[in-house]
């Protein structure tokens, strides 16, 4: 039996998954990841990396990150305690839906995670305070291919649910997309 329901979103290859986790009188047992469930999904390779994330201070925008070729990654990402407006945006070159987002709220009440493929920029805006969040990477993190989108730039059209706290000087300086950004090929 799976212990997850999984729902595409409008974007090819991202899904949304939801946990059921085993619940009784003391407390419950919820499954982040599985190999043999996330396979049908493309998960197709060990996990390289997990990180865990706190961000302190609601309002607070984390993004618009990915890897570059060849380093591009999957991230399976869960909230483990707040809430957050989590937004995907389909950067592969070849795609329909280039350029395209997605957002949805995941929290630690919703049992939601999200399955990101190569070839998106992923960001959230945290909703409460002292949010946690955890990434399953499928490859390891390489800061020569670190590369984001601006989450403040027009072209994008994000629609952030709260006025923004705070975003890194890192984050802030990534260039507005010109004519000529024509994505990246996983």
């Amino acid at each position: 039996m799976s212990r997850f329901s999984i729902t595409d979103t409008q974007l090819p290859g991202l899904k949304e998954i939801k946990r059921k986790p085993l619940q009784d009188s003391r407390g419950f047992l919820s499954r982040i990841f599985c190999n043999e469930d996330l396979a049908a999904c493309g998960w197709n390779t060990a996990i390289a990396q997990i990180n865990h994330t706190l961000t302190v201070c609601k309002g607070s925008i984390r993004g618009m990150h990915f890897q570059s070729p060849p380093h591009c990654e999957m991230k399976l990402l869960t909230c483990l305690n707040g809430e957050i407006w989590d937004v995907c945006i389909d950067i592969r070159s070849n795609s329909a839906t280039f350029l395209q987002y997605h957002g949805v709220l995941l929290s630690a009440e919703n049992n939601l995670s999200l399955l990101i493929p190569e070839g998106f920029a992923h960001g959230f805006q945290t909703l409460t305070n002292n949010v946690e969040l955890l990434y399953c990477h499928s490859t390891a993190y390489n800061a020569a291919a670190e590369a984001g989108l601006n989450p403040q730039d027009p072209k994008l059209m994000i629609d952030w649910p709260l006025p923004v706290t705070e975003i890194s000087d890192r984050d802030k300086a990534h260039s507005l997309i010109s004519l000529d950004f024509k994505g990246i090929t996983p």
